[in-house]
């Protein structure tokens, strides 16, 4: 979907959100709705009672302001509440409501996850509502809705049924609505490992100002056919780690060296699932490609890539699994199965604010592990070649997800030093 989503018809915009939803096992085939509100008053939705895995742009209807509706279904049964909530909030313009496994555990217990479990969390859901429960489709659980939506959240719980999040336009819609699932997520893996920890306002308010340095632009920039073929496997590879649930719209950092120690990598500040190829920066002779905002990471990239002449790419993202272990600070025992073993070896663990450009962490940019744990932020990656970065990650979070999932069943027992030795001789010597 264009960034520009002015450029986008609202059917089209909805379709690939609630399509993405879908794919992302973050809504059901019956579940869920979307509605855009347009700058004329009128109110595009889905339609209800039909599969949310195979709507058509001509399936979504219109309600003008009139009240009229245009379309061939009937409009969501939820419809109420999304006009609710635009008569209490004109400053949204879209809403996404929806039952990801995750925000119903917490609606169903009756809590809201707590954002401060990852650094960027707060900042894009910002605090979040709670709305009493009521009959669905009906317009008491509009009002109630609204009343939240009138406190200045644009995130809620909703009891017993699911979440609903407004924003100024689509993206901003659904990068809330993925930040907090993977926010809830990332709870209840770690809670069934460990103790989640969680960031205080000052620590993540020392994140969002950290000095950056932010590099100086080139005069001009060449882009030869090897540089353009990067840049191509840099897209397909974050839209693949979308896809996969291995990052999400507002976070993750994907860089390959391209000549030395010049390196692309992917910007700062734009949606994940919408990267194009001119929207990765070059970094040439410690210069910046200029009219563009690198990652925020930059630093910690070039400085893998000055001190690691064998590391030529690097994924730097948060997946649900691996965060469990990031936000507990229990270890992650990679000796799983060989395969684990023989791709990541060990997993380092460092302290959150070890990854600000002012402390220069020397276990992050010295000898770089193949995998690296950073308390309550992310997880880096490196490697070769870049789909030999991705693989290694696909290898971690797996291996994650089995002894998260495996220790409801008892204590793991990890392969032994001497199958470790043997794996040592036969693949690693």
């Amino acid at each position: 979907m264009s960034k520009n989503t002015k450029l986008v018809h609202p059917r089209d915009q909805i379709t690939e959100i609630i399509s993405r939803i879908y794919k992302r096992g973050m809504t059901t085939t019956s579940g869920g709705n979307i509605s855009i509100i347009d700058d004329d008053g009128n109110i595009w939705v889905t339609p209800s009672a039909i599969d949310k895995g195979s709507l058509r742009a001509s399936d979504i209807i219109c309600v003008k302001k009139d009240g009229t509706i245009v379309g061939k279904h009937k409009p969501s049964s939820e419809f109420p509440f999304h006009k609710a909530i635009y008569d209490a909030r004109p400053d949204i313009k879209s809403v996404i409501h929806a039952h990801p496994p995750a925000l119903v555990s917490f609606s169903i217990v009756r809590q809201i996850p707590d954002t401060n479990i990852i650094s960027q969390a707060k900042h894009i859901c910002g605090p979040i509502g709670y709305a009493d429960y009521r009959l669905p489709g009906s317009d008491d659980l509009g009002d109630v809705i609204a009343a939240e939506f009138k406190k200045g959240f644009k995130a809620i719980i909703m009891e017993n049924h699911g979440t609903v999040l407004g924003g100024s336009d689509l993206t901003d819609a659904y990068e809330r609505f993925e930040a907090l699932e993977f926010c809830a997520s990332t709870i209840l893996y770690g809670s069934q490992i460990g103790t989640p920890k969680y960031l205080s306002d000052d620590q993540i308010n020392e994140f969002e100002t950290q000095a950056t340095g932010v590099l100086p632009e080139m005069e001009t920039t060449k882009y030869p056919s090897d540089e353009v073929e990067k840049r191509l496997e840099i897209c397909k590879i974050v839209q693949r780690s979308c896809q996969q649930g291995l990052m999400i719209s507002s976070y993750g950092t994907v860089s390959m060296r391209w000549k030395d120690n010049d390196f692309l990598i992917t910007p700062t500040g734009a949606n994940r699932w919408d990267l194009e190829m001119e929207d990765i920066v070059q970094i040439k002779d410690g210069k910046r490609e200029a009219g563009k905002k690198p990652s925020r990471a930059t630093w910690i990239h070039q400085e893998i890539y000055n001190r690691n002449p064998n590391v030529n790419s690097i994924i730097m993202t948060q997946s649900p699994y691996l965060m469990a272990f990031g936000v507990t600070g229990e270890y992650l025992n990679v000796r799983t199965i060989p395969e684990s073993w023989i791709f990541l070896q060990d997993i380092n663990f460092v302290e959150y604010g070890s990854h600000f450009r002012k402390n220069n962490h020397s276990e992050i940019v010295d000898n770089c592990p193949t995998a690296l744990i950073i308390e309550n932020d992310s997880v880096i990656i490196t490697g070769d070649k870049l789909l030999q970065t991705f693989d290694y990650l696909e290898v971690a979070e797996f291996s994650a997800k089995s002894i998260v999932l495996g220790n409801s069943l008892g204590e793991m027992v990890p392969i032994n030093d001497e199958q470790v030795e043997d794996l040592r001789k036969k693949f690693l010597s």
